[in-house]
């Protein structure tokens, strides 16, 4: 009889082995194939509060970019978009301002014509993010603008077509943040039952808020991070954030000794140049963000989902061009290591890959390209 009852367990747990190794895998893990190495189609339809005129917008980026972006290598395009001019009057039927989501669409549908998939990003300014951090009714705006936008979108290829629930949070309470996203999930899911979701940690979605993350009911989702770091680095010469990067200029990847005493002279105080000095004293190589990266992925492992990294760059006005390049291989290469997709920031701009003028055809950069292994 014991021999009996030992039998029957064994079969049963080989029964229920098979049983949840039939269950289908989530399709995100293969939809990450698509997101293999992308380039965000930033300052178009977002971080241009001045102006989203078609007389802007034209001009700044075209179907000849889109184009390009498909013949470089790029497998998709992260398209921001700023919730309040698509909310502008007047409105059509759907509750957006027809004129921008016409060519929202057109945009939409010209990146996957030409083969590649799209992450449909929410991307607002400050302020619209820091309403949510307490007015319930901003929250309830925002879940009723993704049911609208997962509805009038989920009829494209729900293998290529992606929804980032929000870019860089910048909710510093991740408990709220948690749980506006969860919503929001819950809100694409009820308008668009069979694409991927893509979401990522509070605050500026940096891995530290990845690792942060609970991990979501629905399986069909994708976690995403951004990697800046070290901002030292990647942000000098920038007239934004932190106030003493302005005064930093052609530090070089991998620091160097010999750098070190030149870069500090320029800063204008103590506090600053010992802050600054960590740079050097970190000792910020390949090595260091390989196991930066590491820690990413052993998250993504542990939690079994899949992983995103849809922006790094590094902003080129006042930087040597073969450190950026340096830079942006070794965290492409730390990426594809790990097995993490990657989108790079940008296409054009202070981080863009082309040099381009409004209106005219994109001059590519032969350096970042080949630093992307594209």
């Amino acid at each position: 009889m014991r021999i009996f009852r030992v039998v029957s367990l064994v079969l049963f747990l080989a029964i229920a082995s098979a049983s949840v190794n039939a269950q289908p895998q989530s399709p995100a893990f293969d939809r990450l194939q698509h997101l293999r190495h992308g380039i965000n189609a930033s300052e178009w339809f977002a971080q241009h509060p001045a102006d989203y005129s078609a007389a802007r917008t034209n001009r700044y980026m075209d179907d000849g970019d889109i184009a390009l972006m498909a013949k470089l290598g790029f497998d998709n395009v992260r398209l921001s978009i700023d919730p309040v001019p698509l909310e502008a009057q007047p409105l059509n039927a759907e509750g957006f301002n027809a004129d921008f989501l016409t060519r929202l669409d057109h945009a939409v549908d010209t990146v996957l014509a030409d083969g590649m998939a799209i992450q449909i990003d929410i991307h607002p300014q400050s302020a619209y993010k820091h309403e949510l951090r307490s007015d319930d009714l901003a929250v309830a705006r925002f879940l009723n603008l993704w049911g609208r936008l997962a509805a009038h979108y989920a009829n494209r290829d729900p293998a290529r077509t992606f929804f980032e629930v929000m870019n860089e949070p910048e909710l510093n309470d991740r408990a709220r943040w948690n749980t506006i996203e969860a919503k929001a999930v819950e809100t694409i899911r009820n308008s668009a039952p069979h694409n991927t979701i893509i979401v990522s940690g509070a605050n500026w979605s940096s891995i530290p808020d990845l690792l942060a993350m609970g991990v979501f009911h629905d399986k069909n989702l994708i976690y995403n991070f951004h990697f800046y770091d070290p901002h030292i680095f990647t942000h000098q010469g920038a007239t934004w954030g932190t106030p003493w990067w302005r005064y930093t200029h052609d530090m070089p990847y991998p620091p160097t000794e010999e750098s070190m005493s030149r870069s500090l002279a320029e800063l204008p105080d103590a506090p600053t140049r010992f802050e600054v000095e960590s740079y050097w004293m970190d000792h910020w190589d390949a090595r260091h963000i390989r196991m930066m990266m590491d820690a990413a992925a052993e998250w993504g492992k542990a939690n079994n989902v899949p992983l995103l990294c849809n922006e790094f760059g590094a902003f080129r006005q006042h930087m040597d061009a073969d450190s950026r390049a340096r830079w942006i291989h070794d965290v492409r290469a730390a990426l594809e290591a790990d097995g993490i997709g990657w989108t790079m920031w940008d296409y054009r701009g202070g981080f863009g890959v082309v040099f381009k003028q409004d209106g005219q055809p994109a001059k590519v950069d032969p350096g970042v390209l080949a630093a992307l292994g594209l």
